[in-house]
């Protein structure tokens, strides 16, 4: 089995509104995928469709090579997910909380200690909720979702509102869970950089559409070099460019030019033999935030 999670042109309507069209994923076992996208985009309401919190309005998915509508209860038990902020008894210590799951789902009193262990919260496991930082909660919220001992665990937006040292926290815990376990790890974010630290595969969604979906380092590709100059009358000089049929534009105070367009070296000819005054030129490839604003911007183009 390749894929733990596979959709067929998933689509969600509300009344007129489409918040996820014609989705096709594709979530590699035992990797950490990360479902990326600006806040409203459609990552959650996906989410929920993948979990049968939600009902698609047509479209069809797979988990575990099974049809979900036809084989929910038996996927169900195989997958663990956080949505949004988890709730808890606070008068009731961490233990105690996970013991009301554990006996729900019949399962063995040692496993509450391991995942405890597991998410690092073993030594305030007696310690009322109520008085956890929000990232120590957040931590129990996937202890728990890690109780039944999932195959797949989904994760959403599980860094939201902590500080830079839960996130951290957050981030180990969800690295080291498919290298210790195999666990395939969905998790969505709308911050690149905490997807760029944490996944092998992403999905890029923004209203409603999947706009990329692969590697990091195939997302990364798509950034095309550009040439960069620095030079004394920026807009004067871009017009000039322009006026010889070089595509060139101004912004970050340099003038840029598309690398694989163009002679670098008859450009600078060009600008030097009328009298333009450069103080430097080099390649510059586009960062990934660069990409990601670039696809997800309206058009969805680079």
């Amino acid at each position: 089995m390749k894929y733990i999670i596979e959709t067929n042109g998933l689509t969600k309507k509300y009344g007129n509104f489409t918040s996820v069209k014609d989705l096709d994923l594709k979530v590699q076992k035992g990797k950490v995928y990360g479902f990326l996208g600006p806040n409203g985009a459609g990552k959650s309401t996906t989410i929920r469709m993948l979990l049968g919190l939600v009902k698609p309005t047509c479209g069809t998915f797979t988990i575990f090579n099974k049809g979900f509508s036809k084989n929910r209860m038996e996927i169900l038990r195989k997958v663990g997910a956080l949505v949004e902020s988890p709730a808890y008894y606070g008068h009731l210590t961490a233990y105690e909380n996970l013991e009301i799951s554990r006996k729900i789902l019949n399962l063995d009193n040692k496993r509450i200690d391991e995942v405890l262990e597991l998410v690092r919260l073993g030594k305030w496991k007696n310690k009322a909720v109520k008085k956890f930082s929000l990232g120590m909660k957040q931590r129990l919220g996937i202890a728990q979702a890690l109780l039944g001992n999932p195959e797949l665990l989904i994760l959403d937006e599980p860094t939201n509102g902590l500080d830079p040292a839960g996130i951290q926290e957050i981030r180990e815990l969800i690295i080291k869970l498919p290298k210790e376990t195999g666990m395939t790890v969905m998790v969505s974010s709308h911050i690149l950089k905490e997807i760029e630290i944490i996944a092998e595969d992403v999905g890029i969604i923004n209203n409603g559409k999947l706009l990329f979906q692969g590697s990091l380092e195939k997302l990364e590709g798509l950034g095309q070099e550009e040439f960069c100059i620095n030079v004394e009358s920026l807009e004067n000089a871009a017009n000039f460019l322009n006026r010889e049929g070089i595509d060139a534009e101004v912004r970050e105070r340099r003038v840029f030019l598309k690398a694989g367009c163009i002679n670098s070296n008859e450009v600078i000819k060009k600008l030097i033999f009328n009298d333009f005054n450069i103080k430097e030129f080099y390649i510059k490839k586009k960062s990934l935030e660069e990409i990601f604003l670039d696809l997800t911007k309206e058009g969805g183009s680079l």
